[in-house]
């Protein structure tokens, strides 16, 4: 019998694996309904008083998502308030929903990331993923993989759908 040799693993193919960079409870939402009277209306002196006796240090070195789950028209400074009070814990503080810190989440980590590894190599952006990765997020991930790799393709090694090739 011939042996079953695993071409894939011998190959020069490099797996970029988003799923690797998720920010699992590293970012989190915030309601500032919690805050209003009844969840709608903002009284101001309540909503000084309650932010003051609240403990953010909870949010310390998360990237926090702040949002209103209710109809409350609100103004501007509402939110801002609320971000002079996280800022001093918070990494980062987004105004919207969880998916947009994610994004942002991701947008920092790919900024960061030492890409050498993948000069000139056949790149598959891994598409399966057991975590809620954002689609946005392959956008931006295809972004910096084309400045870098030989070949980008999109998928799993036993299906991959061709992206890029540098010509």
């Amino acid at each position: 019998m011939d042996e079953i040799v695993n071409k894939v693993a011998q190959s020069s193919l490099m797996v970029f694996d988003l799923e690797d960079y998720f920010p699992d409870n590293h970012v989190v939402d915030l309601d500032i309904s919690q805050w209003l009277l009844e969840g709608f209306i903002l009284k101001e002196s309540d909503f000084r008083t309650q932010l003051k006796h609240t403990d953010f240090s909870i949010y310390q070195d998360k990237y926090v998502a702040l949002c209103c789950s209710t109809d409350a028209v609100l103004p501007a400074w509402a939110f801002t308030l609320v971000t002079v009070h996280l800022a001093p814990f918070a990494l980062k503080v987004i105004h919207g929903s969880k998916k947009a810190a994610i994004i942002e989440w991701y947008q920092d980590i790919l900024n960061k990331l030492d890409y050498t590894d993948y000069f000139q190599k056949p790149v598959i952006l891994k598409g399966c993923s057991k975590k809620p990765v954002p689609n946005e997020v392959y956008t931006l991930a295809i972004q910096k993989l084309m400045k870098v790799s030989k070949s980008v393709m999109f998928g799993e090694a036993c299906s991959a759908v061709p992206l890029f090739k540098n010509k």
